[in-house]
């Protein structure tokens, strides 16, 4: 499945990493475009969890429309095609209403598939994964993980440990079909014909980004993300493994569940959100169609804005 060169071609991408300022300047970049965002995050999806993954807030959402926000309940699953379907339809509407699709966010795993299309895989070989899946349990999700370095490195580089179920699925691939997922799933390039224009990724400086990432879960704190937390525990259906694995809910449940303690909690929430940032940073650098944008400490949104519109983002 592929989004057509036509609609494609119409959309503008804004990635980066967690907490280098995507939101103002998204904000401020679709109301230059006319355009309406689209969600481009895997843990926003998810109603209830706000705080942790930073998701927009309602006044944001009142400047300018969201979309791919809210979608499912924590305990329910949505797959990387479960998004693409969703993304299409919201793009050509978006489209059909004169506007512009604007992709937001740090999921790099969507913004590749929107540029380069679903790999369906093989069927699912549900005493495998639910091997998988127990070993994670038993084991551990980094001994999971190192069981898909060794066979598929370049996936292994691209999931964290912590996403048992994409990790479980890529050594399933591998098991029913011989062949690593990454060589299977190794979409060409976009040719300058069918890329989209306006495929942006901010590049911060890495100390400062760092800062930011240690204010930030100080602020999700202050704003109640342990009360978030506690509600989600007390939701009548219980948390699918996706959604209690994401940053900020997953140490705060540990933390909850006594295995260790707060101050420890909130040491690897930064270090961890840190380590994610850096993943990013070599996701977004190896998508080929992306244009680097750097980020300076000294930067307001209204300067990258302007550097993204002019030829220097180009």
């Amino acid at each position: 499945m592929q989004f057509s060169t036509e609609v494609l071609q119409q959309c503008w991408f804004l990635a980066g990493p967690t907490a280098c300022g995507k939101t103002e300047l998204s904000l401020l970049l679709a109301e230059h475009l006319n355009a309406e965002i689209l969600a481009m995050d895997s843990m926003s999806l998810y109603r209830g969890m706000d705080i942790g993954t930073a998701k927009a807030s309602p006044a944001e959402r009142a400047r300018v429309p969201h979309h791919l926000i809210d979608l499912i309940e924590p305990h329910e699953k949505f797959s990387v095609a479960d998004y693409f379907t969703a993304a299409k339809e919201c793009c050509e509407q978006i489209i059909t209403r004169g506007r512009t699709p604007l992709f937001v966010g740090g999921t790099g795993l969507y913004l590749r598939t929107i540029l380069r299309g679903v790999f369906d895989g093989p069927s699912a070989d549900w005493e495998y994964r639910n091997e998988m899946e127990t070993f994670a349990e038993t084991e551990g999700n980094e001994a999971l993980h190192d069981r898909l370095a060794a066979v598929d490195p370049v996936s292994a580089e691209k999931l964290h440990p912590n996403d048992v179920r994409r990790v479980a699925r890529a050594l399933e691939v591998y098991h029913v079909t011989g062949v690593p997922l990454s060589a299977q799933h190794a979409e060409p390039v976009l040719n300058a014909e069918e890329c989209p224009a306006h495929v942006f990724w901010l590049l911060p400086d890495r100390e400062w980004l760092y800062e930011r990432i240690n204010e930030r879960v100080d602020q999700m704190l202050a704003e109640g993300l342990m009360d978030e937390v506690k509600q989600l525990l007390s939701a009548a259906e219980p948390m699918s493994r996706t959604a209690r694995q994401a940053l900020g809910y997953k140490e705060l449940i540990d933390f909850m569940e006594g295995a260790y303690s707060y101050d420890r909690a909130v040491e690897l929430l930064k270090q961890q959100t840190r380590r994610f940032a850096k993943r990013q940073h070599t996701f977004f650098r190896n998508i080929k169609e992306c244009c680097e944008i750097p980020v300076h400490p000294e930067d307001q949104p209204a300067d990258l804005l302007e550097r993204i519109l002019s030829d220097e983002g180009r």
